[in-house]
This record gives structure tokens, C-alpha cells and sequence, in this order.
């Protein structure tokens, strides 16, 4: 960064689910990027629900997802009879779900390329409810 100053940028993605699945995000994430000019820095991205996640995974065959969903529901099925049932038999098997994937990831950026992801790579909210839910991403931008 050669004696530039940083800078930090941050703001919310606010998206709506249709229930369980992968919610490309990676087209707004880059939107912002550029809106906000960013150049060479790290982007950090938290989701603030416990019951959904995010991932960045393949993006050129969705049996990759369907497959990365099956496997999820074989580690935290809801045919399971768990102790937190309050808001129904999904929640418990999302926490669990939310837990094994991740609430938050660090992506490079550079200038002129933007998220420096591979070929096959992007961005997803992950939802593990059977419902559809208003989701919130914080985006946090440091660099120049």
C-alpha cells in the first residue's frame, strides 16, 4: 500500500430468502465494491442471524450445493428430537448447521480485479430455515 492511508468502509446487504438454500450474494458484494471504489484491501463479511451462514463455494454446478445440503442434513437432521424446539424443528438443526459453516469471511480485494476469488468461486448466504427470513449481512471494507 505504499504509504497510502487506509480507509474503512461498512455497510448492511439486507436480503429475503425463499428458505432453505444457497443465495448467490457475490453480484452485490462486487456492486458495493465498486460503488465504494475500493482498491487494495481485505473485505470482511458477518451475517447477524445464528440460524444462517455463508460460504464461498462453486458456482458452475448446483449439485454441488444440492450435495453440500444433503451432507448438512445428515450431520444436523430434523428428524432428530433436540431440546430447543421453540421456533419449530428446523431451528435447532440450522444452529447446528450455521455452527459447522461460517457467520463470517475475509476476501482479498485488489484494484482493477475486485474480490479476488477463483474461477469457480462465490459468495452465498446460506439459509438452513424451512421459511423464508429477512437476512442482514454486514460488510466491512478496510483499505485503500
Amino acid at each position: 500500500m505504499n504509504g497510502q492511508l487506509l480507509r474503512q468502509t461498512r455497510s448492511a446487504l439486507a436480503r429475503t430468502t425463499a428458505g432453505p438454500g444457497f443465495v448467490d450474494i457475490t453480484g452485490d458484494v462486487s456492486a458495493w465494491l465498486s460503488k465504494i471504489e475500493a482498491e487494495d484491501g481485505l473485505l470482511t463479511l458477518f451475517i447477524r442471524h445464528t440460524s444462517a451462514s455463508l460460504t464461498i463455494q462453486e458456482n458452475a454446478d448446483p449439485d454441488v450445493q444440492r450435495d453440500l445440503f444433503d451432507a448438512l442434513d445428515g450431520l444436523a437432521p430434523q428428524s432428530v428430537r433436540y431440546r430447543h424446539a421453540t421456533e419449530g424443528p428446523d431451528d435447532m438443526p440450522a444452529h447446528i448447521r450455521s455452527m459447522l459453516t461460517s457467520t463470517s469471511l475475509s476476501i482479498p480485494v485488489a484494484a482493477g480485479r475486485g474480490l479476488l476469488l477463483g474461477t469457480w468461486q462465490a459468495i452465498y448466504l446460506i439459509e438452513h430455515r424451512a421459511q423464508p427470513h429477512d437476512r442482514e449481512i454486514i460488510l466491512h471494507y478496510v483499505g485503500t
